[in-house]
C-alpha cells in the first residue's frame, strides 16, 4: 500500500504539473492582453495622456509576467553604469547610448520612445516558457529568518522561538522572518495554523487587484469586522486580525502602528477580520450539505429502488430519474430557483446575504438534488448485482428476510464503491458549483473562476485550475484510502489491482 500511494502522489504532482501548465499556456498566450484594462477602474484615471497610458500599461504588463520594463529612469540608471554622461532626455546622443546598452545586453530587450516627452523605455517580451518555469519556481515560499532584506534595518534579529505571546498565546515566533507567527494555534479551522510553507499563486490583476490569489479565496468576505483585539500595547476595538501579523518596515510605520505596537516594532502590517465567510468556505458550506442531501435522497431511494425491482414503484421512479438526468442542469436550477422563491426562499444570495441561513438553502439543495438521479441508479444497479451474489444466497437458506438480507448485508457491500466516491463528490460541488453560483449570485470559488475569466484575470485562472486539480487529486486518493478501511480485504498496489 505504501508503495501504491507514492506512485499515486508521483502521478499526481505530474497531473498537477500537465493540467496548470496547459491552462498557463492558453491563458496567457490565447487570452488577448489588453481585455485586463477593461476590467482596471483606474485605467482612465492614470491613463490620461499617451505617455502616461504607454507606462501604466507596461507596468502592468510587466506585473503580471508578459515583459520586463524599464522606464525612462530605470533605463538611464542601467545604461549609466556603461556610460555615466547618459540622460533622460530624449535626444540623439542619448539614444545611440541607448542602443548600444540594449544592443549589449541583448536576450530579446527593445528600445522604444515615449510619444510626448520623448524620453525612452525598454521592454523584452517573456516567453511563455519562462513564464511557466517562474511560476513553479516561485510556487512553494519558505519562510525563514533570513527571508527579509531591509538595509533601512540593519538591527533587525534574526530567530525563531516558541513564545507564549500576549496577543495569541502560545506560537512558534519569527523575526527576520517574512510572518510573525509561524505556528498558531486558535478557534479556527482547522485550529492549528502554519506560516512555514505558503503556496504563491500570483497576484489578482484587475478584480481584487494587488492581492494574492490564495488570500482572496480565504478572506473573509462582506464589511470588516470589529471586535476586542489584545495587541501589545493593550486591548482595543479592532478589525486587525492579529494573527495576521507580517513585515513592515519600521521607517514606514505610521502613528496607529506606533499606537498598537509600539515603536520600533517591524510586525504591524496586517490583514481584516470580517462578517462573513470566505469564498472557499461558503462553496464548502454549500457543497458539503448539497453531498448530504445527495447521500441521505440517493441510498433509500436506489435500494427500496433494488429490493422492489420490475414493479411499479422501480418502474416509475426509474422513469422519473431518467428524466431528471436528462433535463437541461440550467432547467432544473431554475425551477428549483422559482419554486423556492415563491415559498419565501431568496432567489438570489446578497438579498439576505451569508449571515442569514436561507442563503444558502436553494444553492445546497440545487447541488444535493443534481447528484441523486444518477447515485441512486448507480445503488440500484449494483444491489441488483449482488442479489445474485453466493454470500446472498446463503443468507437467504439460512432464512433471513429479503428486508434483513438488503438492509445487514448487500447494503454493507454496497457502502464500500459509495464510500470511496465520497470525497470526489464533495470535491465536485464544492469546485463545480460555477453554475448554480452564478446564477444565485453566490460568492464562492465556482462564481469567482467563471468572474475571472470574464475578467482576464489570468493570475486567478491559473490559481484556480491549480488549486481544483490538486483537491481532485486528493479526494480520488482518499476516497481509495477509506475503502481499504471499509473493506480490509481491499489491497491497494502499485498496479491497480486489489
Amino acid at each position: 500500500m505504501k508503495k501504491y500511494i507514492f506512485m499515486r502522489i508521483l502521478r499526481s504532482l505530474v497531473s498537477i504539473f500537465l493540467v496548470t501548465t496547459l491552462i498557463y499556456t492558453i491563458v496567457y498566450t490565447m487570452v488577448p492582453r489588453r481585455l485586463i484594462f477593461k476590467q482596471d477602474p483606474n485605467y482612465n484615471k492614470i491613463a490620461k495622456t499617451p505617455d502616461s497610458k504607454d507606462n501604466y500599461e507596461n507596468t502592468i504588463y510587466e506585473r503580471m509576467g508578459y515583459i520586463d520594463y524599464y522606464d525612462s529612469k530605470e533605463l538611464q540608471e542601467k545604461a549609466s553604469k556603461e556610460n555615466s554622461s547618459v540622460t533622460v532626455e530624449g535626444n540623439a546622443t542619448n539614444k545611440k547610448i541607448y542602443e548600444d546598452y540594449i544592443k549589449k545586453i541583448g536576450n530579446g530587450w527593445k528600445l522604444y520612445q515615449f510619444k510626448e516627452s520623448k524620453q525612452f523605455y525598454a521592454v523584452r517580451q517573456v516567453p511563455v516558457y519562462e513564464r511557466v518555469f517562474g511560476f513553479y519556481a516561485n510556487l512553494i515560499q519558505v519562510d525563514h529568518p533570513w527571508v527579509i532584506k531591509d538595509s533601512s534595518n540593519k538591527n533587525l534579529k534574526r530567530s525563531i522561538s516558541i513564545e507564549n505571546d500576549p496577543s495569541v498565546g502560545w506560537s512558534l515566533v519569527g523575526s527576520g522572518t517574512r510572518h510573525k507567527y509561524l505556528i498558531y494555534f486558535n478557534g479556527s479551522f482547522p485550529f492549528i495554523h502554519q506560516n512555514i510553507i505558503t503556496l504563491n499563486l500570483g497576484t489578482s490583476y484587475p478584480t481584487y487587484a494587488n492581492i494574492p490569489v490564495l488570500q482572496v479565496i480565504t478572506q473573509g468576505q462582506g464589511q470588516t469586522k470589529t471586535q476586542e483585539v489584545q495587541f501589545p500595547k493593550g486591548k482595543k476595538m479592532s478589525s486587525v486580525n492579529i494573527y495576521s501579523r507580517t513585515y513592515k518596515s519600521p521607517s514606514k510605520a505610521d502613528a496607529r502602528d506606533i499606537a498598537n505596537y509600539g515603536e520600533g516594532d517591524a510586525y504591524t502590517a496586517t490583514e481584516n477580520n470580517y462578517q462573513y465567510p470566505s469564498m472557499i468556505v461558503n462553496s464548502s458550506i454549500i457543497g458539503l450539505i448539497g453531498v448530504i442531501i445527495s447521500y441521505a435522497l440517493a441510498l433509500p431511494l436506489g435500494a427500496y429502488m433494488a429490493r422492489f425491482k420490475n414493479t411499479w414503484f422501480d418502474t416509475g421512479t426509474t422513469a422519473f430519474l431518467t428524466f431528471l438526468l436528462s433535463l437541461p442542469t440550467i432547467a432544473l436550477v431554475y425551477v428549483v430557483r422559482l419554486v423556492g422563491s415563491s415559498i419565501g426562499f431568496p432567489d438570489s444570495f446578497p438579498i439576505l446575504g451569508a449571515g442569514d441561513w436561507r442563503s444558502y438553502v436553494l444553492p445546497s439543495f440545487i447541488l444535493g438534488i443534481l447528484s441523486v438521479p444518477g447515485l441512486a441508479i448507480w445503488v440500484r444497479r449494483y444491489m441488483i448485482d449482488q442479489q445474485s451474489s453466493d454470500y446472498v444466497r446463503f443468507a437467504r437458506a439460512k432464512g433471513l428476510s429479503e428486508k434483513e438480507i438488503s438492509a445487514k448485508h448487500i447494503m454493507k457491500n454496497a457502502m464500500v464503491p459509495i464510500v470511496q466516491g465520497i470525497p470526489a463528490a464533495i470535491l465536485s460541488v464544492i469546485v463545480g458549483a460555477t453554475l448554480t453560483e452564478s446564477v444565485f449570485a453566490f460568492p464562492g470559488m465556482g462564481k469567482m473562476l467563471i468572474d475571472s475569466a470574464k475578467a482576464a484575470n489570468n493570475s486567478m485562472v491559473v490559481g484556480l485550475t491549480f488549486i481544483f486539480t490538486g483537491l481532485s487529486i486528493i479526494a480520488l486518493l482518499t476516497g481509495d484510502i477509506l475503502m481499504t478501511i471499509l473493506d480490509p480485504r481491499i489491497k491497494l498496489s502499485s498496479k491497480g489491482g486489489k
